[in-house]
């Protein structure tokens, strides 16, 4: 579904690198300002260093002087609005606007309107929010659930905050390994770490040969848990190695006396 975000007379140019920032991130590109406070905002140096690589997003980044410009082929109008307002479209939390509206199981009527084709999120000045006018043509006030005892929200976490869930609701991504999933030994080489800790335990005391009773079905149980690696098994027999060096009897020292050259 195309999506835009759309800033409105922003003065501050960090918070237009974030922005492009928290859109490419949720994988979002199509951003437009209206009367930002400077006309080279996309190319001033705290935009940049704020962006953080997001620069194909500020390279695509429209500026036009109306907000009738910036909706322009925008079917569905998403206000984000944190003060109440006697008049003017329903107030909804993004998550629960965003799976009505795509008419996700449990959340809309069974018979209504298909989701619309476009949605555009609209976001304020830094210091006052968005005008009324603005928030009126709407089709909905979004609010951000936050303490009510302290509310406020700089613009670019604002903007990654609706981006996130409207990415959710449209499916979302899935999570990218940070580390690859280690290989699992196989049973062979559990069972000869599990005999060699039972050379080891019993060479320390630990375990009575005698009557071991339960101890070596129990650890091995616990290592299956586990789900060991080969390098997890290297250590655990590198330490019942060093177990059975501790727990060996120290060699007697030669007591024959020492001759010397001659024979005496």
């Amino acid at each position: 579904m195309h999506t835009r975000f759309i800033l409105i007379n922003t003065s501050h140019a960090g918070n237009v690198g974030a922005t492009a920032r928290a859109m490419k991130t949720m994988g979002f590109d199509d951003l437009v300002l209206v009367a930002p406070r400077w006309a080279n905002v996309l190319n001033r140096e705290e935009t940049i260093q704020r962006a953080s690589g997001a620069l194909d997003v500020l390279k695509n980044a429209r500026i036009v002087a109306t907000l009738e410009e910036a909706l322009d082929g925008m079917a569905h109008l998403c206000a984000t609005a944190m003060t109440p307002r006697d008049f003017g479209p329903p107030t909804r939390a993004p998550r629960e606007h965003f799976a009505g509206l795509l008419g996700q199981a449990g959340s809309a009527p069974k018979e209504g309107p298909a989701a619309p084709e476009s949605v555009a999120f609209l976001f304020g000045s830094e210091r006052f929010g968005m005008q009324n006018e603005d928030v009126y043509r709407c089709h909905v006030a979004l609010s951000i659930p936050t303490d009510p005892k302290f509310g406020s929200l700089n613009l670019g976490a604002a903007v990654q905050l609706i981006a996130y869930d409207w990415r959710q609701a449209l499916g979302g991504f899935s999570v990218q390994q940070a580390t690859a999933e280690p290989t699992q030994a196989d049973a062979a080489a559990v069972a000869g770490m599990l005999k060699h800790w039972e050379e080891a335990l019993a060479g320390i005391g630990f375990l009575d040969p005698a009557s071991p009773k339960k101890l070596m079905p129990r650890l091995n149980q616990l290592f299956n848990r586990a789900q060991l690696s080969p390098e997890e098994i290297h250590i655990l027999r590198g330490v019942a190695k060093a177990m059975l060096l501790k727990a060996a009897p120290a060699a007697p020292k030669d007591s024959t006396p020492a001759r010397s050259a001659d024979g005496h």
